[in-house]
């Protein structure tokens, strides 16, 4: 069969509305005119239709609606992280071990800047890094020197309490490797533990608001975070307690959660603008965050422009830390690999750092801090009290509004509105035009083969 008449029959028989008048040669050419237009105007108008459709699912598939009924919610405690600022005795102590008694009292403050590096360096590329270096310089293997002044969980920790009970500090305080390098975090998903022991740190209408105490022993900062957030050089100053000897710290906080919908898995991350704590695309960290993912591109710009990462950098190829080259290439620019910028910014030096925030983090805010004095000749501490300041009574619950399913319901009853066509008038297109023609000549050739008998 030619084309043209596989073309007319399909005309004349198809589903699809209006296009049989305008192939009937019996009608008048104004009303087969008449007809074209019409089949013209619906499907276009059912173009624009499916078009906005898809530019709804696109770009506005999620909506936040604010919810209130708190009579139901069960709060988790946000994430506590404890990260060691600063030690001097025991500089001090592994000083005397490294070099005995008698050594050059600089190399403490080399070693303090090792142990605590935050991006600078400048003790140690002067005492190191010139004509005439100082006796004891060491010039690799930093991560190592580290781990030696840190203290560890059990020399930083003591006497923790949830709502007034007990529980043991280092058992629930799990390690966690940051840029600022080993901390001690509870309630995070982040720490290095493979099956972390957790506390029940849930708040409710039967409960009441939570309430952490624990006992710090060195200085220290503390870190309230989401429990998929971490400590990093550019974390917000409300986001931590600067922790110092003889001082009582209390903080009261309000959480506002993110509940989302089931549904908005479903939904690609380009839509949805958030990403969840498992769909990670990081090396630093085990689950995604705005802060983790602020981390890879520190990491990323240092490798770039020092072609080495700092020494505490979190899961990273001893290879590619830095030595002494490294470390003075990191300290020359500290600014450009300090300070986050986002893309759109021009002119200004700093990290380029394009990230999402995460669909399940918490919004947070002090609403009273206050300190006062418990000097105690005998023992040296601070006390840190974080507590909910009441029960939320409000949170954010993001929906889907336009899922797959409503994309195909919206196209499927725009085609059917405007043109009367279905999933089955489109097998038609592929019928008429593949299958029948072959199926046409088969039959000529059965026939002609049973006249010929």
């Amino acid at each position: 069969m030619r084309f043209a008449d596989i073309f007319k029959e399909y005309l004349f028989n198809s589903t699809i509305h209006g296009v049989k008048f305008v192939a009937d040669e019996s009608y008048h050419v104004a009303e087969r005119i008449f007809w074209i237009i019409c089949v013209i105007v619906s499907w276009f108008g059912s173009a624009l239709l499916i078009d906005a459709s898809l530019e709804a699912f696109r770009t506005s598939a999620i909506s936040f609606v604010v919810e209130t009924n708190y009579r139901d919610w069960n709060t988790k405690f946000p994430a506590i992280v404890v990260c060691e600022m600063r030690n001097m005795e025991r500089i001090q102590m592994v000083a005397d071990e490294l070099w005995g008694e008698d050594h050059d009292f600089a190399m403490e403050e080399v070693l303090n800047e090792i142990g605590y590096f935050r991006g600078e360096s400048y003790h140690t590329v002067n005492e190191c890094n010139g004509d005439e270096p100082a006796e004891n310089c060491f010039y690799s293997n930093f991560s190592d020197y580290a781990r030696l002044v840190r203290s560890s969980c059990e020399a930083t920790l003591e006497q923790c309490y949830w709502n007034d009970e007990p529980f043991d500090c280092c058992k629930y305080f799990q390690p966690m490797e940051t840029e600022l390098g080993l901390c001690y975090a509870v309630n995070s998903v982040q720490t290095s533990a493979k099956n972390p022991l957790k506390i029940d740190m849930i708040s409710n209408k039967y409960t009441g608001p939570g309430k952490l105490k624990i006992t710090v022993l060195t200085e220290a900062y503390v870190y309230t975070l989401g429990e998929e957030d971490v400590p990093n050089l550019i974390t917000p100053k409300s986001e931590v307690l600067l922790i110092d000897y003889y001082i009582a710290y209390k903080r009261q906080i309000s959480i506002k959660d993110i509940e989302n919908d089931p549904e908005t898995k479903q939904i690609s991350v380009q839509q949805r603008k958030c990403r969840y704590p498992d769909e990670n695309i990081l090396d630093v960290h085990a689950y995604y965050s705005y802060s983790a993912c602020s981390v890879q591109c520190r990491k990323d710009k240092q490798l770039q422009i020092c072609n080495c990462t700092s020494h505490l950098m979190p899961n990273t190829d001893p290879a590619l830390k830095c030595n002494m080259s490294g470390l003075v290439c990191l300290n020359a620019h500290y600014e450009e690999l300090t300070i986050v910028i986002p893309k759109w910014s021009t002119g200004k030096q700093g990290v380029v750092c394009d990230c999402l925030p995460s669909c399940t983090e918490v919004d947070m805010a002090i609403v009273h801090d206050s300190r006062e004095s418990i000097y105690n000749p005998e023992n040296r501490y601070s006390t840190i009290e974080i507590e909910l300041a009441a029960l939320p009574t409000e949170r954010y619950k993001r929906n889907v509004v336009r899922g797959r399913l409503d994309l195909v319901v919206s196209v499927g009853g725009t085609t059917g509105l405007f043109v009367g066509a279905s999933l089955l008038s489109f097998v038609e297109i592929v019928y008429y035009f593949t299958i029948r023609p072959y199926g046409t000549v088969f039959m000529r050739k059965h026939r002609g083969n049973q006249r010929a008998r």
